[in-house]
């Protein structure tokens, strides 16, 4: 498989600065995800906690899916658009962690899992039939199903405060990939009808009633 340079430069990226923050936990600890420093000024976090990993299974799985599900994007979407998901994605996980956890000023988070779950999502959108496996299932399921799967697990996950996951990045992530695909790549609304609407439901609701979940 051929990667994109963009792709790549993404990778890169996520490597150095994760080995940084491996071997300097003062670097590590100073551009983390925190609520309460976000809060005193702190911004760059927002942006700067997609780059860094909690050890090298965290880095790698990340850039793994990535490589994976981010040329179907540039395939057909071509390299711009991808990047708005990608990028638009990780705002989207950073800044729905920010609302849902905004009183919790300890709570802290590091990893691209939200801009990756916007590149999944964008995938599923533009090919909804394709096999993905959901752990611990074995069998793989087509995308569509996966996509309401993973959303309604996020949901319960965030709900109830699930392992040591940023439940609520891959959710804002998710969300801003399928909001970002259909943006720029509206057809998409007539070619697959059926996942936009499944795959919509959940999004709508949470937005509406999401607070019910603090």
């Amino acid at each position: 498989m051929n990667i994109d340079t963009s792709v790549l430069f993404i990778i890169i990226t996520n490597v150095l600065i994760s080995i940084k923050g491996f071997s300097d936990r003062s670097f590590f600890d100073k551009y983390k995800f925190q609520i309460g420093a976000i809060k005193r000024g702190e911004k760059i976090r927002i942006v700067s906690s997609a780059f860094l990993h909690v050890d090298y299974l965290h880095l790698i799985l990340n850039m793994y899916v990535l490589y994976i599900f981010a040329p179907q994007l540039i395939q057909n979407l071509g390299v711009i658009k991808f990047l708005i998901i990608y990028v638009g994605s990780l705002f989207t996980g950073s800044l729905f962690t920010l609302s849902f956890h905004k009183n919790e000023l300890y709570y802290s988070a590091v990893g691209a899992s939200g801009a990756v779950a916007g590149v999944i999502y964008a995938a599923i959108l533009l090919n909804p039939n394709m096999r993905l496996i959901m752990f611990p299932l074995p069998i793989p399921i087509p995308a569509y199903i996966f996509g309401v799967g993973y959303l309604l697990y996020s949901i319960y996950g965030m709900k109830n405060k699930l392992g040591n996951v940023g439940h609520s990045a891959h959710l804002g992530g998710a969300i801003g990939g399928y909001g970002l695909t259909l943006l720029v790549s509206p057809n998409i609304f007539m070619q697959s009808t059926v996942t936009v609407v499944l795959l919509g439901i959940p999004i709508i609701l949470l937005l509406l009633f999401g607070n019910k979940l603090k």
